[in-house]
């Protein structure tokens, strides 16, 4: 990985982690909590790939796991974010080209959701963790969805425009800022008219050197 993605992935991971334990969790919300750290993941796997968002995953989760109030074993979660991060890189359009639509974005967000929670109570159960069915996995299942869906159109686009300026990537030079992204992201998904912008400058280049050529040869004629 490069270090600019390095640097930023530990940034936003941190950020993510010290967000989720001082605040999402102190929320009470029932069922389950927003979880920022997964939509961190999928951000930035979603731009840098699957190799490199198993890495993040995994990296992100460890520090889930050691960090308190854990109540679990080290790399319970640390697995479940490491293959969620190799999953979702995998989404990424071939080329590195960006992510026209908004739909792509959200089945990630809902899929990380579910998989995450049936993965880290399978996990549980083969050591011996049983909370969730005290508490009721279909009840975890749906409210792990439904916040970090709600969650996602404020986070995920913002990070993925970061990781993206981190790489000195052309695409996101056409982005003003994470509040486009994020209205983009909402409405009908990311980098819609950067193909138009792209093709109007083409077509003003062409029209430049035109007029520029037509007055070489009146100069000429003269």
């Amino acid at each position: 990985m490069r270090f600019n993605r390095v640097l930023l992935s530990t940034t936003l991971v941190v950020v993510a982690l010290v967000v989720q334990v001082t605040v999402l969790a102190r929320l009470q919300l029932p069922g389950a909590v927003p979880d920022l750290l997964l939509l961190t993941v999928l951000g930035l796997a979603m731009v840098y790939g699957h190799v490199a968002g198993a890495f993040i995953g995994f990296g992100a989760g460890l520090l889930a796991d050691i960090a308190p109030p854990a109540d679990h074993a080290a790399g319970r979660y640390a697995l479940v974010l490491c293959v969620i991060g190799y999953l979702a890189g995998l989404v990424r359009p071939e080329g590195g080209q960006q992510i026209r639509s908004a739909t792509a974005p959200m089945l990630v967000v809902v899929a990380a959701a579910v998989g995450s929670t049936l993965l880290y109570a399978g996990v549980g159960a083969l050591v011996g963790d049983t909370a969730a069915r005290h508490v009721g996995l279909g009840s975890l299942l749906f409210t792990a969805a439904v916040y970090d869906l709600l969650l996602a159109p404020f986070t995920v686009p913002l990070i993925m425009w970061l990781a993206r300026r981190s790489d000195n990537d052309p695409l996101a030079e056409n982005q003003s800022g994470g509040s486009d992204v994020a209205s983009g992201w909402l409405s009908s998904g990311t980098g819609l008219r950067i193909g138009a912008q792209r093709s109007g400058l083409r077509i003003k280049a062409a029209r430049t050197r035109a007029s520029r050529a037509g007055r070489i040869k009146g100069v000429k004629r003269l």
